[in-house]
């Protein structure tokens, strides 16, 4: 967000210019989307604390929704409401929570009881509908890449239609002709850990040393249930100038949907691109970099 403003400052003509859709309005999307789940009294966004590495999103955030930036330490639960206790000691209600910690740090009554800086009976009340969660407790299932297996086949169950935007081919290996497919043409895959994030437990099969190999489908046939393979998507290549000249490098696209009493599509997105030019791999913890995303407007 920081980013496209200075896009802005250092290139204004380019926005004059050319049709561009206004991309500054990713905090107001947010805002509305609380607002909507919103059941009555302030809007939160919890935080770990200063310590956090997290900690100038949380307070960036906070400042562009206008949402109160708080600790766990600073909110109660009782008569199975949620409070917010100001510098005063005065007691608000909360309507909504906005969180990015772990569900088991959540609540140190039903999750992890050790937690301290979760909230107390905060997932008793969230169940009773009495206060919001976003994110909601267990939508980190969609993390394990094992779901993107199945995502086809939601659309097709739930709604009785085809995806419009197809996956990258996805197998897995618990099923047996899943497995026998990625024996046969490991080389040409991609293999994933699900459980792991940041480019992390990624693996390409053609990379591998002959040991290497043998090694991993020894693991695979062990757990199977714990990789998915893919067929590798070449990824669009992008110019960034590195070193005082425009080289060609990997990049994806992420977007960001929000959803109030409709879908919220940011005209934006997260465009995402690898500094190693021989690698795949666009994840800002694996050295990736990232650029200002640009939709032209009609």
């Amino acid at each position: 967000m920081i980013a496209r403003e200075l896009c802005r400052r250092s290139s204004p003509l380019t926005f004059q210019q050319t049709h561009i859709a206004d991309n500054r309005n990713y905090a107001e999307l947010l805002r509305r989307t609380m607002d909507y789940v919103n059941t009555g009294g302030h809007t939160v966004i919890l935080t770990p604390g200063r310590y956090n590495s997290a900690y100038f999103e949380y307070s960036y955030l906070a400042e562009k929704t206008g949402a109160h930036l708080v600790a766990g330490s600073e909110l109660l639960v009782e008569n199975d409401h949620l409070y917010f206790i100001d510098y005063s000691g005065r007691k608000e209600p909360v309507g909504a929570v906005y969180r990015r910690i772990s569900d088991e740090y959540l609540d140190p009554m039903n999750f992890y009881e050790g937690s301290l800086i979760g909230i107390p009976h905060l997932y008793d009340i969230f169940r009773k509908g009495n206060v919001a969660l976003l994110n909601a407790p267990g939508n980190g299932v969609a993390d394990d890449k094992g779901i993107y297996y199945f995502v086809p086949k939601m659309i097709k169950y739930y709604l009785g239609e085809e995806p419009i935007l197809h996956n990258a081919p996805t197998y897995l290996p618990l099923y047996k002709e899943d497995m026998d497919y990625v024996l046969e043409h490991f080389d040409d895959l991609v293999l994933k850990d699900v459980a792991e994030a940041g480019g992390y437990g990624v693996q390409f099969g053609n990379k591998m040393t002959k040991q290497e190999k043998e090694d991993f489908i020894a693991l695979l046939k062990r757990e199977p249930r714990r990789f998915i393979a893919q067929e590798v998507i070449d990824f669009l290549d992008i110019d960034i100038f590195e070193n005082g000249e425009c080289v060609p490098r990997k990049a994806d696209l992420r977007a960001f949907v929000l959803m109030a009493d409709e879908p919220l599509v940011w005209k934006s997105g997260l465009t995402r691109f690898s500094r190693n030019p021989d690698s795949f791999i666009v994840n800002s913890s694996q050295g990736g970099g990232f650029k200002d995303t640009w939709v032209l407007s009609q």
